[in-house]
This record gives C-alpha cells, structure tokens and sequence, in this order.
C-alpha cells in the first residue's frame, strides 16, 4: 500500500505542477502535449482522470500516522 501511495503521490504532484502553470501563465501542458501536438483528446481525459484518482488515493495519508 505505500508504495501505491508513493507513486500516487507523485502523480498528485504532478497535476499540481500543471494547476500552477495554468494559474500562472494560463499554459495547460497536458492540453497542449496531447491534444495540440498529437490530436489525442482521450490521453489527456485519461491523464486527468489518473491524476484525479491519485488525489483521491492520497486522503489515505491523511489518516495514516508519518513515523
């Protein structure tokens, strides 16, 4: 289960990353990497949706006591 949350952790790191550059300088990456550059709209959906259920698998660190 930690490794999961590891790995989870850095996918939630990630779409942090791309939240901050599109607040800051209005650039979605992942917009621009798989839907301008390839055309594959459904990459991206996936890439959100992995990146949404990450967030959702590190609420168990909430619980979880840091040793």
């Amino acid at each position: 289960m930690e490794t999961l949350q590891k790995t989870a952790l850095v996918f939630t790191i990630i779409g942090a990353l791309v939240w901050l550059l599109i607040g800051l300088f209005d650039f979605n990456i992942v917009n621009y990497l798989f839907v301008e550059m390839m055309n594959m709209e459904i990459i991206a959906k996936i890439v959100y949706i992995i990146v949404g259920i990450c967030g959702i698998v590190n609420i168990g660190l909430l619980f979880n006591h840091i040793d």
